[in-house]
């Protein structure tokens, strides 16, 4: 689900400009150079109690509010009761130390079927889940406006965290239940499709449309085109591994990325 309507409509004109095949070698090179330099100042840190929580849902808060996504509300915090599933993720991205985006995920599957999209589209997407089928389903993207302004970056360096969660899990499909004008976005960066109808979402003051890629299908093509979103096994399992027994969870977690050249 987005979450800043400016960093979207910046980084999806960059990659119109920055991402066509062909002729255009040298740009994509620079392109990808200036997110592989961002990502040398880049930590990600998964979210899971007191104020690194309370950070999120306050960064939520401020991107939704300036574009007037959600109401407002004394708090002054974006929370829901799918941010406490067993299977949810939250996780901050710092520039620099500074808390710059967030995103929360869920792994949808027999085991946890409840996520945003499930809840939005049972009837699309249950018997899917039931006849075996398993889905990642991103929401709560939100970056901080003001930094979005200097790095529109930020949302690739952010969704990077869905990928992941994608192999991770050995999901097959990934979910955006989005506003319909950020779905130019997802169709051009995931080749993403349609899946679902417009729809009312709990606490948004906007309706929602379902999309749904393909991951093995565009897996390579997303891998020439943005080799940033390449990951190592053991930063996905950073990211998304229990600890074992007796060992404490990693507090930040560097992006691999630019270290490898055939992570998953």
């Amino acid at each position: 689900m987005g979450g800043n309507v400016t960093a979207l409509a910046s980084a999806s004109g960059d990659v119109r400009g920055a991402t066509d095949l062909g002729n255009e070698g040298a740009e994509v090179s620079s392109f990808v150079k200036n997110i592989y330099s961002l990502l040398e100042r880049v930590e990600y840190r998964r979210c899971e109690s007191g104020d690194d929580l309370e950070a999120i849902y306050k960064l939520r808060y401020k991107s939704y509010r300036a574009t007037d996504m959600v109401p407002a509300n004394r708090e002054r915090l974006v929370y829901d009761a799918l941010d406490d599933l067993p299977n949810c993720y939250r996780f901050g991205v710092y520039i620099d130390g500074q808390l710059v985006s967030t995103l929360r995920i869920h792994h949808a599957a027999a085991e946890h079927t409840q996520s945003p999209s499930t809840i939005v589209y049972p009837d699309v997407l249950m018997p899917r889940i039931s006849a075996g089928e398993s889905f990642i389903d991103p929401s709560r993207f939100a970056a901080d406006p003001e930094w979005s302004k200097a790095f529109p970056q930020i949302p690739y360096i952010t969704l990077r965290l869905a990928g992941m969660a994608c192999f991770h899990f050995a999901a097959p499909y990934c979910l955006s239940t989005i506003r319909p004008d950020h779905a130019g976005f997802y169709k051009r960066i995931y080749c993403s499709e349609q899946i679902g109808d417009l729809r009312d979402y709990p606490g948004l003051n906007y309706q929602v449309i379902l999309y749904q890629a393909n991951v093995n299908a565009i897996r390579l093509r997303s891998f020439v085109r943005f080799p940033f979103f390449r990951s190592t096994a053991m930063e996905q399992r950073m990211m998304f591994g229990q600890p074992a027994k007796g060992e404490l969870a990693p507090l930040t977690i560097l992006p691999t990325a630019k270290y490898i050249k055939h992570a998953a």
